[in-house]
């Protein structure tokens, strides 16, 4: 064969879709197709062409304009452009194109490929499929065949379950609940009413509120048993009775199947299916009474990462494990600060921000905190608060989750404030929407309340809410501050790559990102009033109060968890070779499959905030 031809067939098999042909399809295709070279300015595709073809770019790069002559793509070396084979979505908005360097392209007539369509499902999918179907497909193909470590991103609970429930009513002796416990070997026991379940005792209520607490054994089993209930489904995912666990801080957990009990989930079951015992650090943490302990614990959540992304898990369970090991870290030093300080003066909330509130954590991330005090606080009061402050942020510090570089933090004085003080700063900001505020708002505006006994937080969001809704300036100012992070359309070319420092030739994954998706949910969100804080949560809300479409919801959704997991795998890689965790990665490291769906969703990601800007008229306030 040619050497030229050769060459053309080695570039298509590393290029989808055609790497889903067969190889002696590939093998006499380069013969089907016509070489043509383009200069830079050259309209595109071109229109002197003897027949439809579609376009698979060899060198150089095309933009492409909508007809406000804005920039809304990049195609570059393996991208297609298949306008003149069918009826593309860049045709009906209008786009055009244009050769913004010297071009060389593969041109295969349309007819060959429909052929090649008709004659091979998995080549032909690839045009069928919208870009979010090609997203989720290609991040099942990343999580499908994981190596070693955890299996709980995919098993479900009723492959855990081992046998039928062992109960007894609630009027059984405690002497004999224990006994039946002994004769079945189990650590703790269903109490059902009939049907109904209406309770649980484990071995630990049989030290402390029997054995501990003096009382009888011949008293009924309703005096120690738990009444109020966390319950799992059968069909509910591994991780996610692990996170309920986790959050809770309980080992057992009844399992419901359409409403019967079917049995009881122990952190024993889940210990089958997980290799990594770090996953289990909550109970550690409880029991931890110093700093220190706590800080060898913390040393244990970049080996949880590792394992959980080694499992198959995707970025969102993985944020979701993490950050509730945080916050089981966090109301730990809680605890601790109050037994070293005593009784608080006056009820408080400890709010946490960022990526801790929204639940998407990945190892050690800066820390973002604050305090919301009760408004009947006196100015004496403050001291015991600023040392509770001082304890708990050097607490994290001390576990690695640094101090915020921005001191946006509860020893801060001006973010431990009382209920009225928060109230003028949220009214002041959406009023007056000044820099610094929109600077702050991926924090303060994705609040979460951590430990507030006296729900001191409802209040100041639902005003924020309200406040927000109804104010479409403070509104278009937070769409036009939230597009400032572009995705890096052309990633893999040299123009859009960091150049030199530590981080040369390399892109930085979660700015350029995930954070544009996390900004556009945020705007979704505060434009419908919305409370909830997650990415995921947010965009599933603003699909269903009609915010945002549902494709659009569902779009961003697996454009997120793609990119997400891209960069939850690059830390991991990191950590699993001693170095620490970064979000700059290489284009070098990705697949040509993954820089070719990651391209896609950069591009998704634009097309989303280019309508987003033009609904809220954003170019007013750039």
């Amino acid at each position: 064969m040619d050497i030229e031809l050769i060459e053309i067939q080695e570039f298509l098999t590393n290029h989808p879709p055609f790497d889903q042909l067969p190889t002696e399809i590939l093998a006499r295709l380069p013969k089907r197709l016509s070489v043509r070279y383009f200069r830079r300015g050259t309209s595109f595709p071109p229109d002197d062409a003897d027949q439809p073809c579609l376009y698979i770019l060899r060198k150089g790069a095309v933009e492409l304009r909508n007809a406000q002559g804005d920039l809304v793509g990049k195609l570059a070396e393996g991208d297609l452009c298949e306008r003149h084979c069918r009826q593309s979505s860049q045709e009906e908005v209008g786009e055009q194109g244009v050769t913004a360097e010297d071009t060389l392209v593969y041109a295969l007539p349309c007819a060959v490929l429909t052929q090649l369509c008709n004659e091979h499902a998995a080549f032909a999918e690839h045009f069928r499929q919208s870009v979010s179907n090609r997203l989720r497909k290609a991040l099942d193909v990343m999580v499908d065949a994981p190596s070693t470590g955890t299996a709980l991103m995919t098993v479900r609970v009723r492959e855990m379950v081992q046998r039928e429930p062992i109960t007894t009513t609630p009027e059984t002796s405690i002497r004999e609940a224990a006994r039946i416990m002994s004769e079945h070997q189990v650590s703790s026991l269903i109490i059902m009413e009939g049907d109904r379940l209406a309770g649980m005792i484990t071995d630990r209520d049989l030290r402390r509120r029997c054995i501990a607490a003096g009382l009888p054994t011949e008293r009924p089993v309703r005096e120690i048993m738990t009444e109020t209930l966390q319950t799992v489904d059968m069909e509910t995912l591994g991780f996610q009775a692990l996170i309920t666990m986790t959050r809770l801080n309980v080992h057992h957990l009844p399992v419901l199947d359409g409403g019967r009990v079917a049995g009881l989930l122990s952190s024993t079951d889940l210990t089958r299916y997980q290799s990594a015992n770090s996953v289990y650090l909550v109970g550690d943490i409880h029991r931890a009474r110093s700093v220190e302990a706590l800080a060898r614990i913390s040393a244990k959540i970049a080996e949880l990462q590792v394992h959980l992304i080694t499992g198959g898990a995707t970025a969102n369970p993985v944020g979701q494990a993490v950050s509730a090991i945080t916050d089981a870290i966090t109301l730990r030093l809680i605890e601790l600060a109050e037994a070293e300080l005593g009784t608080p003066p006056v009820p408080y909330a400890w709010l946490v921000g960022g990526s801790q509130a929204r639940r998407e954590q990945s190892s050690h991330s800066d820390q973002d905190n604050a305090l919301v005090l009760a408004d009947h606080v006196k100015p004496e009061d403050d001291a015991y608060f600023a040392a509770l402050a001082k304890f708990v942020n050097d607490g994290l510090d001390a576990c690695g989750f640094i101090y915020c570089p921005g001191d946006v933090m509860a020893s801060n004085p001006k973010w431990r404030q009382p209920q009225r003080i928060w109230h003028k700063y949220f009214a002041n900001w959406i009023i007056t929407p000044e820099p610094m505020a929109l600077m702050l708002s991926s924090v303060f505006f994705d609040l979460r309340p951590l430990h507030d006994p006296d729900n001191l937080y409802a209040e100041l969001q639902e005003r924020m809410l309200e406040r927000s809704r109804s104010n479409r300036i403070f509104i278009a100012y937070l769409t036009a501050n939230a597009l400032k992070n572009r995705p890096p359309l052309g990633f893999f070319r040299n123009i859009v790559l960091i150049q030199g420092g530590d981080h040369d030739h390399t892109f930085d994954i979660k700015h350029r990102g995930t954070v544009p998706i996390i900004d556009l949910a945020r705007v979704y969100a505060l434009s419908a009033g919305l409370p909830d804080i997650n990415t995921i949560e947010r965009l599933q809300a603003a699909a269903d109060c009609g915010a945002l479409s549902r494709d659009g919801a569902a779009n961003l959704i697996d454009a997120l968890e793609f990119i997400g997991t891209l960069r939850m795998r690059h830390q991991a890689r990191q950590l699993r070779s001693g170095g620490k965790a970064d979000n700059f990665v290489s284009p070098d490291a990705l697949s040509p499959l993954e820089r070719g769906h990651l391209k896609e969703a950069f591009l998704l990601i634009n097309t989303m905030q280019e309508s987003l800007g033009q609904r809220h008229q954003t170019g007013r306030f750039s």
